[in-house]
This record gives structure tokens, C-alpha cells and sequence, in this order.
């Protein structure tokens, strides 16, 4: 689906605010609010949108730390890896890549004796690389700029 600028303009405000009302983007992109909601499912069925979700403030939970965890997974613990990444409550993110590593995770912790204690598990199945995060510089890239 090629999007014109109006369908641009609803993605954004959707990304900043998925509860914001269809009557609220209209008054802000021009258009009625019944064609709002025509655009929506449009772009709903088509797969352009996927999903509406709540962001997490993650230290208002107490898991005031946050790290990028890559794995180089030992010979034959690849699979293992990928079956037990999913019961571990810390990982918010899991992605298989490209490169020396096989995976990268976005992961939170309550603090450094809790990140130790899931690198000792980690570790059983390959190599880790930590990254503490320090902030985010970019939540989400507006449509019109990809």
C-alpha cells in the first residue's frame, strides 16, 4: 500500500496515541471522523497496521536497568536457546541476526545483581555481550520520513 500523506499523518498520531479517538485525528488531519475510521480499517486489513499495544515505563515496575544482550550460541544450543528465551521474564525484546552473534535481546533488570544472575544463565548456552542502555534517542520514526 503506497500511503498518501493523510494515512501518514493518522499513522503517527496512532504510534504517539493508540487510544486517541478517530473524531480527535479528524479535527487534527482535516478529514471527517467516518473516513478516519474507513482509513483505519483500510490500513488495518491490509496489514499496515498490525497491532495497538501500551508502552511500558519499565522503572515505574522497579526494573530500573535495561541492556542490549547479544548470544553466540555454542554448537547445538541454538535450539535449546530459542525454546527457553520465551520464560524468561526479563526479555522484552528477542530478534535472530545476522553476524557473529545469532541473537540480540532487549532485556530489563531491577538492578546489577539481577543482570549478573541472567548473564550466569545465559552464558550456559553461548557467548554474551552486554550493553547497558542509557536512553532511548528514538521511539519511533514518523511514516513520511521511511
Amino acid at each position: 500500500m503506497k500511503l498518501d500523506s493523510i494515512h501518514s499523518r493518522i499513522l503517527n498520531l496512532l504510534q504517539k496515541n493508540a487510544r486517541i479517538s478517530n473524531t480527535e485525528i479528524a479535527k487534527q488531519v482535516g478529514i471527517s471522523s467516518p473516513a478516519v475510521a474507513e482509513r483505519i480499517k483500510k490500513m488495518e486489513d491490509l496489514g499496515v497496521i498490525s497491532k495497538y499495544m501500551a508502552q511500558v515505563n519499565y522503572s515505574a515496575l522497579g526494573y530500573g536497568l535495561r541492556a542490549l544482550i547479544t548470544v553466540r550460541a555454542f554448537m547445538g544450543r541454538l535450539k535449546p536457546f530459542l525454546h527457553q528465551v520465551k520464560s524468561y521474564k526479563e526479555v522484552i525484546n528477542c530478534y535472530r541476526i545476522t553476524g557473529n552473534e545469532n541473537i540480540v535481546m532487549e532485556v530489563v533488570f531491577e538492578n546489577q545483581q539481577h543482570l549478573e544472575i541472567f548473564i550466569d544463565e545465559l552464558i550456559t548456552y553461548g557467548e554474551t555481550k552486554t550493553q547497558i542502555i542509557l536512553s532511548n534517542v528514538v521511539a519511533h520514526h514518523p511514516i513520511d520520513k521511511i
